[in-house]
């Protein structure tokens, strides 16, 4: 009987330090999280108070270097996860970019360029919507060398159709 007692007593030890296992795993991805979203927010401060034009050049390695952790644990740590802000609800993948360079030298990212088209569009005229070659050429004169195959590819992920069926629409 003792024996038993004692096997189901060892048992429970066991289970219990699983358990508390489990709880400190959960507990230091949720902070890892959270330490990756403080630091997404204060290196994008400019779209939190802006929007998506003002978005950042920012790269994973950035704010591993910052926070001292592997690039793969960041990538890993944003991969379908989301934050939910004020301008709505993004995937923390979202808020990484590649830099591009203007003409002036100063760095713009594909965020910022989606937002430009999305805008354009937006207030292009009904009769005569813009064709992707005019938005590449629109882009360029405001000194963001942009190729009509980029504005495509973004048009096409923002889910604005072409400018010949934006035009059979009207």
């Amino acid at each position: 009987r003792k024996e038993a007692a004692a096997a189901q007593h060892d048992q429970m030890a066991g289970h219990l330090q699983e358990a508390r296992w489990t709880v400190r795993n959960v507990e230091q991805r949720f902070s890892t999280i959270q330490l990756v979203a403080e630091s997404i927010v204060r290196r994008q401060a400019l779209f939190f108070d802006y929007g998506p034009m003002a978005m950042k050049p920012l790269g994973r390695n950035e704010i591993a270097q910052e926070l001292e952790m592997h690039e793969s644990t960041v990538s890993r740590v944003t991969n379908n996860k989301y934050m939910a802000t004020p301008l709505g609800v993004f995937e923390l993948k979202y808020f990484f970019s590649r830099a591009m360079v203007s003409a002036g030298g100063s760095a713009f990212t594909g965020t910022a360029i989606r937002e430009l088209i999305k805008d354009m569009v937006d207030s292009e005229p009904a009769r005569a919507p813009l064709s992707d070659a005019e938005i590449a050429r629109q882009l360029v004169r405001q000194g963001l060398s942009v190729a009509r195959r980029t504005v495509t590819k973004y048009r096409k992920m923002l889910n604005i159709p072409s400018s010949r069926q934006r035009k059979d629409w009207t």
